[in-house]
């Protein structure tokens, strides 16, 4: 059996080259941070963070990388400190190299020459690859979407009208992430060097892509809005201040350059053809999860800001307050009732400050339930007269927390 080790193996493009691959029949070892999903789909695994010092030696890697065993490189970091970029685009992959004893390829990116964190790190990261094969892939859809995907789904089933960026008619031309695996298996099966560029075979623009995805959703026409290149730049901007993943000052650049591949070199010593994006887009009906999830990816950050909001007004006004306010209808002393108002209210703060930084959203998403559920109880027992506030009291609890249920469904992205 062949062995690859998969660096990046949780990604959207990463998994579908460890399925890919294993179709293929090559014994995939799948290396992420957290491979719990990973292992759940019965890959071999290799729990590793990219950032940690330790995977910096070609030590850690060598047991995972026998002789003949073959690397592919599909980790890289959109946004991060430099520290963190360096990490994964340079100094693991080091490292994994030189442990190395077969084949290896990197998929990179078209467009690497910009000027951007990630080109800059991607071209170091090709440098450590040069003498190996490199793939350089246009935009990469899939049945599946993650990040930019995902954010084309929802542009496309906005309401009334299709938001795309400047006059609409930037070229791409997108190829399947299941075509992409199979044509890494063939340059591995070749032993392919070299940089290459690799796109599907049908040009299309931003506006007539969108269009299709709209249609594929079974949604009805709508005309499309073109926002001018510097608003959509300022609202890029804001979402990188507000980290609101794929909208970005990153992913409107790359919308208003375009993404275009030039496949023809690299097809010329291959067997596999990728699909044309009308084909695969055709090859099966939407279902209500994709309207869903292409409806729910922009609602996403707004529950987010949402809340975040309703924390920060809850942590200043319990802050701020007078403190005669707080003892009002609770059994307690009033020292107690305001040392708890002003407690509860710090905490209230500091998760909203937590929900603006988007930091380890999990955790805090069963922080904020819990602490509902909490001022609920204590409330209940205290004031049970709250339920029956004509102005909602206790009740509005009750929605807050289905919202924050939702949030909490919404957090995993993969």
């Amino acid at each position: 059996m062949r062995q690859v080790l998969i660096l990046g193996a949780d990604g959207f493009i990463g998994r579908h080259l460890a399925f890919g691959l294993r179709a293929n029949g090559w014994t995939v070892i799948a290396q992420a941070r957290n491979p719990g999903r990973l292992a759940a789909m019965g890959f071999q695994i290799l729990r590793a963070d990219l950032t940690d010092p330790a995977t910096h030696s070609s030590a850690f890697w060598s047991p995972h990388l026998p002789e003949g065993a073959a690397l592919i490189n599909a980790a890289g970091l959109l946004t991060g400190t430099d520290a963190a970029f360096r990490a994964v685009h340079h100094d693991a992959p080091a490292a994994a190299l030189q442990a190395l004893q077969g084949p290896a390829l990197l998929v990179s990116a078209v467009g690497t020459e910009a000027d951007t964190p990630f080109a800059r790190w991607r071209r170091e990261t090709e440098a450590l690859f040069e003498g190996h094969c490199i793939l350089r892939p246009g935009l990469v859809l899939a049945d599946t979407s993650y990040g930019g995907s995902s954010l084309l789904r929802a542009l496309a089933a906005m309401p009334f009208r299709l938001p795309v960026v400047g006059d609409g008619q930037q070229p791409f031309d997108p190829i399947h992430a299941a075509d992409l695996a199979e044509v890494v298996a063939e340059c591995l099966d070749i032993g392919l060097r070299e940089s290459w560029e690799i796109g599907g075979p049908e040009l299309i623009t931003q506006t007539d892509l969108t269009i299709r995805y709209r249609s594929w959703l079974g949604l009805p026409p709508a005309p499309p809005l073109h926002l001018p290149t510097a608003a959509a730049m300022t609202l890029g901007k804001l979402g990188d201040a507000l980290r609101l993943g794929p909208v970005s000052a990153t992913a409107v650049a790359q919308l208003q350059a375009g993404v275009l591949a030039d496949p023809a070199p690299l097809l010329a010593r291959l067997k596999t053809r990728p699909r044309a994006v009308s084909t695969f887009l055709n090859a099966r009906p939407a279902g209500t999860q994709d309207l869903w999830q292409a409806r729910l990816y922009l609602l996403k950050p707004l529950i987010r800001l949402t809340l975040a909001a309703l924390w920060f007004a809850s942590g200043l006004l319990g802050l701020t307050s007078p403190a005669t306010t707080f003892a009002p209808g609770l059994p307690l002393p009033e020292p107690l009732a305001i040392t708890l108002a002003r407690t509860f209210a710090a905490l209230d703060l500091a998760l909203g400050i937590a929900l603006l930084r988007n930091w380890r959203p999990k955790a805090i998403a069963l922080a904020q339930i819990a602490l509902v559920l909490a001022y609920t109880a204590g409330l209940t027992l205290l004031a049970p007269a709250l339920w029956l506030d004509p102005y909602g009291g206790l009740l509005k609890n009750l929605p807050i927390l289905a919202l924050l249920f939702a949030h909490l469904a919404l957090v995993e992205e993969r």
